[in-house]
Parts: C-alpha cells; sequence; structure tokens
C-alpha cells in the first residue's frame, strides 16, 4: 500500500510541474504585454517595469525564477493590481468560494443521492420517469440561464432573496442552488444506473429472501457498493464546486476566486492567470488524488498492478 500511495504521490508532483511549465510558457507566447498597453505608456516607464518584475530577463532565467518562488508559495505580483500579489487575491477570494462551493456540495449530494435511489427503487413507474426527466433539464440547461430564472422568479417577482451581492445568508441562496444543479443531476443518474445493477446481484437477493425490509437492504447492503461510481465522480466534482463557477460568481456578484479569474483574463493580468490555473489544477489534482485513496480503501477489488 506504500508503495502504491508513493507512486501516485510521483504522478501527483509530475503533473502540478507539468501544469506550471506548460501555463508559464504558453502565458509568455500570448501577443500582447503583460504589464500594459505601450502606445499609453512612456516607453522609459515601461522598461523601468519590466525590470522591477524581471521581465526583461531571458525567459529561462524568468522561468527559473518564477519555478523557485512557486516552491516557497509565492504565485507572483498582480500586473493589474499593483499594490496587491496573486496570493492576496487567492486568500481573499478562495474562502468565499469554498463557502459557496459547500453550500452547493451540502444540496447536491444528499439530493442527488435520494433522488437516484428513488429512481432506482421506482425504475419504470412514473417517479423514476419524473425524476430522470428533471435530470435531463438540470444537466441541459446552462448555469447562466437557470441563475437568470432564479433571479426573476425569486428576487424580483416573489422578492424572496436578494438578486446579487454577497453580504447575508440570503444572499447566498440562489448562487448555491444554481450551482447545486448539475452535480445534483449527474449524481442521481450516476446513482440511479449504478443501484439497478447492484439490485440484480444475488446477495440482494438472499437480503430479500430473509425478509429484510428493502430499506434495510438499501441502506447495509446496496448503498454502499452503489456510491463507487459516485466517489469517482467526486473528486472532479468537489474541485469545481469549491473554487466556485466562473459564470455563477460573475452573475450574482460574488468577489470569489471565479469572478477574480474572469477579470484577470479581462485585463490580460497574465500573472494573475497563472496563478488561477497553477492553484485550481493542484486543487484539482489534490482531489482526486484523496478520492482515489478512499475509492481503493472503499473497494478492496482494486489492484494496484495498474501503477506498476
Amino acid at each position: 500500500m506504500f508503495k502504491h500511495l508513493l507512486k501516485k504521490i510521483t504522478i501527483l508532483l509530475c503533473s502540478l510541474w507539468s501544469v506550471m511549465t506548460l501555463t508559464f510558457f504558453l502565458s509568455h507566447a500570448i501577443p500582447g504585454d503583460p504589464l500594459t498597453d505601450e502606445e499609453t505608456v512612456p516607453p522609459e516607464i515601461l522598461q523601468a517595469m519590466s525590470r522591477h518584475y524581471g521581465l526583461d530577463k531571458p525567459l529561462w532565467e524568468q522561468y527559473v525564477t518564477y519555478a523557485s518562488n512557486l516552491l516557497k508559495g509565492d504565485l507572483g505580483p498582480s500586473f493589474k493590481y499593483q499594490s496587491r500579489t496573486a496570493n492576496d487575491i487567492i486568500r481573499d477570494g478562495f474562502p468565499i468560494s469554498l463557502t459557496l462551493g459547500f453550500e452547493a456540495l451540502f444540496i447536491a449530494i444528499p439530493l442527488g443521492l435520494f433522488l437516484g435511489s428513488l429512481a432506482a427503487l421506482k425504475n419504470g413507474q412514473w417517479q423514476q420517469r419524473v425524476i430522470m426527466l428533471i435530470s435531463v433539464i438540470g444537466i441541459s440547461v446552462p448555469s447562466f440561464i437557470l441563475a437568470s430564472l432564479l433571479q426573476y422568479i425569486f428576487a424580483m417577482q416573489l422578492d424572496l432573496f436578494p438578486v446579487a451581492r454577497w453580504e447575508t445568508f440570503q444572499h447566498t441562496i440562489l448562487p448555491a442552488l444554481t450551482l447545486s444543479a448539475l452535480p445534483t443531476t449527474i449524481i442521481t443518474r450516476l446513482t440511479q444506473s449504478s443501484l439497478i445493477e447492484v439490485l440484480q446481484q444475488d446477495y440482494i437477493l438472499t437480503a430479500k429472501a430473509k425478509g429484510l425490509s428493502m430499506t434495510k437492504i438499501i441502506l447495509h447492503h446496496a448503498l454502499r457498493n452503489s456510491l463507487l461510481p459516485v466517489i469517482s465522480y467526486l473528486g472532479p466534482l468537489i474541485a469545481n464546486v469549491l473554487t466556485g463557477s466562473f459564470v455563477v460568481e460573475k452573475i450574482f456578484g460574488i468577489p470569489g476566486l471565479g469572478q477574480w479569474f474572469v477579470m484577470s483574463v479581462a485585463n490580460r493580468d497574465y500573472s494573475l492567470i497563472m496563478a488561477m490555473t497553477i492553484f485550481y489544477s493542484s486543487f484539482l489534482m489534490v482531489c482526486v488524488f484523496i478520492v482515489d485513496v478512499l475509492y481503493s480503501l472503499l473497494d478492496p477489488r482494486i489492484k494496484t498492478q495498474v501503477y506498476e
């Protein structure tokens, strides 16, 4: 097991290094000046700013400097917001996205498991058809359409929640519902398909023959084995939700990581774009790594030869 984990950690570190390297060189390959528009800034000031940020050095030297700073946890300065660093922006924005993400997961995971289990138990009946119809709608409707619809109905027409901004708990409800819609539908469909297959296994038929209630069979026997596909999806799901949705945060005016990333692209703040990309990639890979380890622990049948 230790050897298995060591190989996974090695793969994780190599992947993070690859993302950092590709992000660095691709960002420098983008046309344009990362500092500002040359037409509006005198050349002398532009040269001084380039020396200050080390952009006048050869590319390989900039890469070595950036990599060494990254190992120290320094993601670099922001070219647009010169009084702030990328670390400051992530430190301010990530807790907000984290809060919104936890609320969305609190909705998506229990609701998806419940609807998926109900659809599997009522397979072929009207309840299953209704749940699948809702799932198709949830997958098909873009998040910006759903966000606008929720704002129009619950904020503008019914006046139950604020339209946007991030101040009180009521401000978090509509964006959390919007952010939880897609993962809820996916978890529902994964749970349903997996649970239908598990309910046809011999040990489930044996439990039924012993007179166990369907509730006990689902909770103590079937649900645990049917959760494996859902758990494999939780890695990227948690990373995507906890780091926030770019579109959802922009629509609701939430100052999380998503909005900062959109602003960094609009401002051509390449240093901040690199920091956001590396941070998100690292968070995603760590979440997938943790879920992968949990998957191996929950299912002893999984062998480690595939990594050998």
